[in-house]
C-alpha cells in the first residue's frame, strides 16, 4: 500500500487530474496568485491558454504552476540530465605485480594505472607474494612496491599507506587533487 502512495506522489498531475480541493497557484511569470479552489485555478489557466501543473503534491495545500506542460517536461528532463552528468561513480581498480614481474610488464601495468587515475578511479596496487616470498624482509618488499609506484606516469597520492594484506603488500593510490 505504501508503494502505491509513493508512486502516486511521484506522478505529475495536470489539469483535471489534480485531486486537491485547493491549490497554491503560481503564475507563468512566477507571480503568486495565492490559495485558490481547484475550479478557479483551472479557469485561470484556461484563460491564459496554459496548463495547471501540480509541482509539489505533498505540500499543504499542494502547489500548482500555470505553464505549458511541454515546457515543464523539458525542464524536468534537463534537470535530470544535469544531475546525471554531475554524478561520477568511482571504482577501485586493481593492479597486481609480483616479485619476478618483468620491467616491460610493470611499465604496461603502470600505464594502465595512470589511465584509471586520469579517469578519476582509485587504484589498488598489490604486490602478490606466494610461497617463500611471503617471509622476505618487509623493507625489501616495500621498496619493490615503491619502485612500481614510481613508474606510474600520472600524479597521484597514497590513499592508504603500504601495508601487509592477505595477498602480500598493498596500497591504494588516488588522483592528486587539482589546485
Amino acid at each position: 500500500m505504501l508503494y502505491t502512495y509513493v508512486n502516486q506522489a511521484l506522478e505529475t498531475r495536470v489539469n483535471q487530474h489534480i485531486r486537491a480541493q485547493e491549490v497554491r497557484v503560481i503564475g507563468p511569470d512566477g507571480e503568486n496568485f495565492g490559495v485558490l479552489p481547484l475550479g478557479e485555478a483551472l479557469t485561470k489557466a484556461r484563460e491564459l491558454d496554459l496548463d495547471l501543473i501540480e509541482i509539489s503534491p505533498l505540500a499543504v495545500p499542494p502547489v500548482a504552476k500555470i505553464m505549458e506542460y511541454g515546457k515543464f517536461q523539458y525542464e524536468q528532463e534537463k534537470k535530470r540530465r544535469e544531475i546525471k552528468a554531475k554524478s561520477h561513480i568511482t571504482e577501485t581498480k586493481s593492479v597486481q605485480v609480483k616479485i619476478g614481474t618483468g620491467e616491460n610488464d610493470m611499465n604496461l601495468k603502470a600505464k594502465r594505472a595512470a589511465e584509471w587515475l586520469s579517469e578519476g578511479h582509485r587504484v589498488r596496487v598489490d604486490l602478490f607474494l606466494w610461497g617463500r616470498y611471503k617471509y622476505m624482509e618487509f623493507e625489501f618488499l616495500k621498496e619493490r612496491l615503491e619502485r612500481f609506484l614510481k613508474m606510474i606516469p600520472a600524479e597521484f597520492k597514497l590513499g592508504e599507506p603500504i601495508a601487509k594484506s592477505p595477498k602480500g603488500l598493498s596500497t591504494i593510490v588516488e588522483r592528486a587533487s587539482k589546485k
